[in-house]
């Protein structure tokens, strides 16, 4: 089938764009963004996928503000064209590639939505190719990049309209797209093991560029993913495409390290250090301090009823509302969250998140079961 995207010279293979290279059901094509006020007392995130080979489009947007998470979520038949972003009452607008975004949430009859413009503050950053089987299966096959930058606009959460201003209010985005576990089971034999996956993200805002780190990790503690890089600020006026060897490129790590001191009873940090390597320098630690707590149940991670890539039917939305103390926090959909945390490198003060991942044993960690929270 031909569609807008067509007329541009971008195909990969000799079939029109619409047609993923991989008949995989678990093909994928998504964006994420999450912001947050430099005070830490407001945190946002939204993230929208489509699965041409389910046919489904879905979309969340989700508020941390006063100790309650509200969500609103939609899904629905993939337009036919995917330069249509948009799924109930969410968009997104790609104003400008690689710099400017929108994101616009009209959803007023339940009480959440925004309308941001994402300015970017960096070069996007490719982290290292995503690839994992399970046997003779293919579980992962994707690319994410990932960028910082600012937000300006308005976000509506319960009975307040909070104006977001570009000085205030940074965060970052990620576009991932190949394979990865979406959407109803697929049949076939159980797994003969207990299921485990171990990661931690970390993209950190400075005044002066930002830091990414990225991790996985077998239930050994063998990495078989990682991404580390100092990442200067994009000047006015530069390319938004990065060839390598600018004074703005990111600059990629030697190598990398973590600690996380966890929180007991729970799988998430109350403190944690990242060590950098570079190629022409000593080590440096960044210490982050966790603030609060973002739970990715809010945007279709784990959920019960708007996971990703289920068929809902034509059009489906609704609402959730997480009172977050009163979770717990060893339950299968509150175990995968980001943190927004305050970083500190050497001098540089910055904020950002960790994200954190841990399902099933991890031996570094001290981690055993399914979902058991580390000891004291």
């Amino acid at each position: 089938m031909l569609t807008s995207f067509d007329d541009y010279p971008l195909h990969q293979t000799g079939v029109p764009v619409q047609q993923p290279a991989s008949g995989d059901r678990n093909h994928y094509d998504r964006y994420f963004f999450n912001g947050y006020d430099r005070e830490g007392s407001l945190f946002f995130a939204l993230a929208m996928g489509r699965y041409p080979n389910r046919s489904v489009l879905d979309a969340s947007f989700s508020v941390v503000d006063g100790g309650v998470q509200r969500s609103v979520h939609a899904s629905g038949r993939a337009p036919l064209d995917p330069i249509d972003t948009s799924c109930g009452p969410i968009r997104i607008e790609v104003v400008e590639p690689l710099r400017v975004l929108r994101v616009v949430v009209d959803d007023a009859e339940h009480g959440i939505g925004c309308d941001l413009t994402w300015h970017a503050r960096t070069l996007a950053v490719e982290e290292d190719h995503f690839h994992r089987m399970s046997g003779t299966r293919v579980v992962m096959d994707y690319t994410r990049l990932t960028q910082f930058g600012t937000w300006q606009g308005w976000v509506r959460t319960g009975d307040r309209e909070v104006q977001v201003a570009a000085e205030a209010f940074l965060g970052s985005r990620d576009r991932s797209w190949g394979i990865r576990g979406v959407g109803e089971p697929e049949g076939g034999a159980p797994g003969s093991t207990l299921p485990q996956f171990f990661w931690l993200w970390s993209p950190l805002n400075f005044d002066d560029g930002a830091a990414h780190f990225d991790v996985n990790e077998d239930a050994r503690g063998d990495r078989w993913h990682e991404t580390a890089l100092d990442v200067p600020l994009l000047p006015e006026g530069a390319p938004a495409i990065d060839p390598g060897g600018l004074p703005h490129s990111p600059r990629r790590m030697r190598a990398v390290d973590w600690h996380i001191d966890w929180e007991p009873g729970t799988r998430r940090a109350r403190h944690a250090s990242l060590t950098f390597t570079p190629w022409d320098a000593e080590p440096s630690t960044i210490e982050l301090e966790p603030v609060l707590t973002f739970h990715m149940l809010g945007i279709g991670y784990f959920h019960p009823e708007w996971s990703h890539g289920v068929w809902r039917g034509e059009a489906a939305t609704g609402t959730t509302e997480l009172v977050l103390a009163d979770l717990d926090p060893v339950a299968v959909q509150h175990i995968h969250v980001q943190q927004l945390v305050r970083a500190a490198w050497g001098e540089r003060r910055g904020i950002g998140v960790l994200e954190q991942l841990a399902l099933g044993e991890h031996a570094p960690s001290g981690l055993t079961g399914l979902f058991d929270g580390a000891r004291p």
